[in-house]
């Protein structure tokens, strides 16, 4: 096993990271820009280093700035987290050629899964039903092709999506009902891709109607020609592609259906050679499934796998990348998975406003505990949320003996958590939780839109609630009273009395002047 280890990350995750490691016995490295000189991830490390300025492709996402550091810290080998590099094949290499172990699948895996009509053409080689659609085999030179993808679109059928062959998240995909809008749709996923991915190859797949998003954990290791599939998660609880709550496992999936769906997932592992963790994702409508991608990476989601498996799934990673194999009854325990876990993603957005990011110091940040309930964040009180980053806080994950008891674990300990001084999803996903359909599990990814259009209906008509008024009353009367430009200005702020640092993220434009009183 390791010595020491870098986690090339920040967050929740670098967090739960170090802590494995540590666990153990291996020493922790944290890498940090300036702005998280002060985070929880560099306090948690046994020893951390700065990589550069807060924008992250300044510091996170620098190659040489994060293998430099694992050099001079004796590092053998770089945990990437996700996000960041954990899928960049040319951080892998660049981390192999400096003789350090990348934990996580290979760069020539990366590629071949990366580029999504590479990974389709590899599905459907192994006998795993793809969406139907045109892929050019994983042409990219087709792909690039605008008069050829019109003259495609017709055979793929409307309504139909196009989508970027690189990265993910939603970003480089178009929704089109017919061929007046084309064109113009299939400009703007180019353009979105080029950006995001560096690459404008798109194809095309037939828009699955009402479809549910079921992901399958991997967990592989080619040394020893295992690959196993740690049971299913439904992740159909979405907003822009986004996952809001995931679940193992997943609710209303025959014997049958799932012993298929974790068999396929397998195929599609030894398909490209997997190695290391990660998820095979598919889309199913009704009885049938259609592979979608491989996340080569730990997923945000993982935890809820952890708690039915009772595997740890960063030690897994570690051990396979150390060439020491699965740890000890892992492949029994991920054929008897137990109960059922829910995880909710705690972030600093505004689900009233559109999500709007939250900046700003946490005053508070209470999280029930108990033996049902974990918590994996990346924060405490005090911490500073900065607009630097992506804005999640924690995932609050529950355990129950089954859904129902999950479910109501879950609603029980959202409902007695407390986060001050930032907006967050958390009123959202207290009504979301108490949804008929989520009750019944039968929501599928195209729920979210209008459940949270009725939700900010329902805001905006209840109007500001008491505390928020007061907050607003005492800002106004603060502001009618501002002293002149250059007297001392700010009282509260620094004697506890300011409502903004005290009632959590309220925002008001009340006495805002010349000077910028309230934002």
């Amino acid at each position: 096993m390791f010595d020491t280890v870098l986690v090339a990350n920040r967050g929740e995750i670098a967090c739960r990271v170090i802590r494995a490691c540590q666990e153990l016995g291996i020493r922790a490295v944290a890498v940090y820009s300036d702005a998280d000189r002060e985070a929880l991830h560099v306090r948690a490390a046994d020893v951390a280093v700065p990589i550069g300025p807060a924008p992250a492709t300044e510091s996170y996402l620098k190659h040489d700035a994060v293998i430099a550091a694992a050099k001079a810290t004796g590092a053998q080998a770089i945990h990437p987290g996700y996000g960041f590099l954990s899928e960049n094949a040319s951080f892998a290499r660049a981390c192999t050629e400096a003789g350090i172990a990348f934990i996580g699948p290979g760069p020539d895996v990366m590629d071949a899964v990366g580029d999504k009509s590479r990974a389709r053409k590899s599905a459907a080689e192994a006998g795993v039903p793809t969406v139907p659609g045109f892929d050019a085999g994983g042409d990219l030179d087709v792909l690039r092709d605008d008069a050829r993808l019109a003259a495609e679109a017709p055979g793929v059928g409307f309504p139909l999506l196009i989508k970027a062959v690189a990265g993910g998240g939603g970003k480089g995909m178009r929704r089109v009902d017919g061929m007046d809008g084309f064109g113009e749709a299939l400009a703007a996923a180019r353009r979105e891709a080029s950006a995001a991915f560096g690459e404008g190859a798109v194809l095309l797949e037939r828009l699955v109607q009402r479809p549910r998003h079921v992901e399958v954990q991997i967990l592989a290791d080619q040394r020893h020609d295992v690959v196993l599939a740690l049971g299913e998660r439904e992740c159909s609880i979405q907003r822009r592609h986004q996952k809001i709550v995931e679940e193992s496992p997943a609710p209303g999936l025959d014997p049958a259906h799932r012993a298929k769906l974790l068999a396929d997932a397998v195929a599609v592992a030894r398909a490209v050679g997997y190695d290391n963790a990660g998820t095979v994702e598919f889309l199913v409508e009704g009885t049938e499934h259609y592979f979608l991608e491989v996340n080569a990476r730990l997923q945000v989601e993982h935890p809820v796998t952890e708690l039915v498996t009772g595997i740890d799934l960063v030690r897994a990673q570690l051990a396979v990348a150390a060439g020491e194999g699965f740890p000890a009854g892992l492949a029994d325990r991920a054929a008897a998975p137990r109960g059922h876990a829910i995880e909710l993603r705690i972030y600093a957005e505004d689900p009233a406003t559109g999500f709007l990011p939250s900046p700003g110091r946490l005053t508070a940040f209470e999280v029930p505990r108990g033996p049902r309930i974990r918590l994996d964040a990346g924060v405490e009180a005090g911490s500073e949320v900065t607009p630097h980053y992506d804005p999640m806080l924690a995932k609050l994950i529950v355990w129950g003996a089954d859904r129902d008891e999950a479910l109501a674990t879950a609603r029980w300990a959202l409902d007695r958590t407390h986060v001050g001084g930032v907006a967050t999803a958390i009123p959202f996903l207290r009504a979301l939780l108490r949804a008929p359909e989520i009750a019944a599990g039968t929501a599928g990814t195209d729920f979210v839109p209008p459940f949270l259009e009725r939700w900010q209906a329902e805001q905006a008509a209840t109007g500001p609630t008491p505390a928020a008024i007061a907050a607003a009353a005492v800002a106004a009367a603060r502001a009618s009273a501002r002293p002149t430009r250059g007297a001392s200005a700010g009282a509260g702020a620094e004697d506890g009395t300011d409502p903004w640092a005290t009632l959590g993220a309220w925002r008001s434009f009340a006495g805002a002047g010349d000077e910028g009183a309230t934002s």
